[in-house]
């Protein structure tokens, strides 16, 4: 940032960054800014003067931060900012071209908001694009999201009801670690207190979510993504274990995290994890690796895996064994 800039330039700079950030720590301010830590603090202080109410949060992941409902000046997007909002928002939700849709909704407001220069290649987009949806992706209540997200920010443990795949229902406490959203579906990674274990559950299977009185701490140094990844094929009703011919190196590239742990085994590797769904384990996870293998465990997948080859195997009677056709006489 060029050294001549004004304090009133750098305290508008110092907002644009709080406007993009949930929390900034004075440390990041300064970075940004390319200040002292002394001086980004005075920054944070001119926004106050002037009536900008800048929050300071307390705690590991204290800083400072907007008060809700502040009222400020317009938030301008460049043009490829805008197109890319609404590329984003198509990606992930393609009902967004419906206008009655609730995010869709939503986007129109911001299309409508945004200059005309900037605005219009942005309608036009929404207007003539076209997205597919994802197959498999399911859309949680947007109250369910809420109540769950709150809970992640304000460390609060909560009492959840859950649905599995095959219609058991159960409530469980949980400690809410992190919300992720991955390839059209919501999970809630969290520490099951009643399994003992960390759980990841799909938000669209939560019925309820009530908070409760008691905090918890979150683990130290924690990758939501890269644990939702190491777990989604953890703590189901049936276990799997499956061995390859294949080398781990070949088979790895094919199989999906809710599948499993993927380990070397002599000159194969096995595949152990769980599900709540052995059908669907078989038709769709397990039939597309193309190699060789067996189901060395879990007998509702290897009755999933006989009813699947014996549905195969039936399709081909009629050709493996022709019967005869009689040619008329003319």
């Amino acid at each position: 940032m060029p050294s001549d800039l004004s304090p009133t330039a750098r305290a508008l700079r110092a907002l644009e960054i709080l406007q993009t950030r949930p929390v900034a720590t004075a440390d990041e301010l300064a970075v940004r800014l390319g200040v002292t830590e002394r001086a980004a603090r005075r920054y944070v202080g001119i926004l106050r003067e002037a009536g900008i109410p800048v929050e300071s949060a307390r705690g590991p992941y204290g800083g400072y931060r907007l008060g809700r409902g502040t009222r400020l000046p317009p938030v301008v997007f460049t043009q490829a900012e805008a197109l890319g909002l609404v590329m984003a928002v198509f990606d992930g939700q393609p009902a967004a071209a419906d206008v009655d849709d609730l995010v869709g909704s939503a986007l129109g407001k911001v299309i409508r908001a945004l200059p005309e220069s900037v605005g219009r290649q942005a309608a036009a987009l929404r207007e003539h694009a076209s997205a597919a949806p994802e197959r498999y992706s399911a859309r949680p209540d947007p109250a369910t999201i809420s109540a769950l997200v709150a809970a992640v920010a304000a460390r609060r443990r909560v009492l959840v009801t859950y649905r599995s795949e095959s219609g058991k229902e159960w409530e469980a406490e949980v400690d809410p670690w992190a919300v992720v959203a991955r390839y059209g579906r919501w999970y809630l990674l969290c520490h099951s207190h009643r399994a003992d274990a960390i759980r990841t559950y799909r938000v669209d299977r939560i019925r309820a979510a009530q908070p409760t009185a008691h905090e918890f701490e979150p683990p130290d140094g924690l990758d939501p993504v890269a644990a939702l990844e190491a777990n989604l094929g953890t703590g189901w009703e049936f276990t799997t274990r499956v061995v390859f011919d294949a080398p781990l190196a070949e088979v790895a590239p094919w199989i999906r995290p809710p599948m499993g742990r993927l380990e070397p085994s002599g000159d194969g590797c096995v595949l152990i994890g769980s599900t709540s769904n052995p059908a669907m384990y078989a038709q769709e996870w397990l039939a597309s690796v193309p190699f060789a293998f067996r189901v060395d465990g879990g007998d509702e997948l290897r009755a999933a895996v006989a009813t699947l080859a014996a549905r195969l195997a039936a399709a081909l009677v009629d050709q493996e064994h022709p019967q005869p056709r009689l040619r008329s006489s003319d």
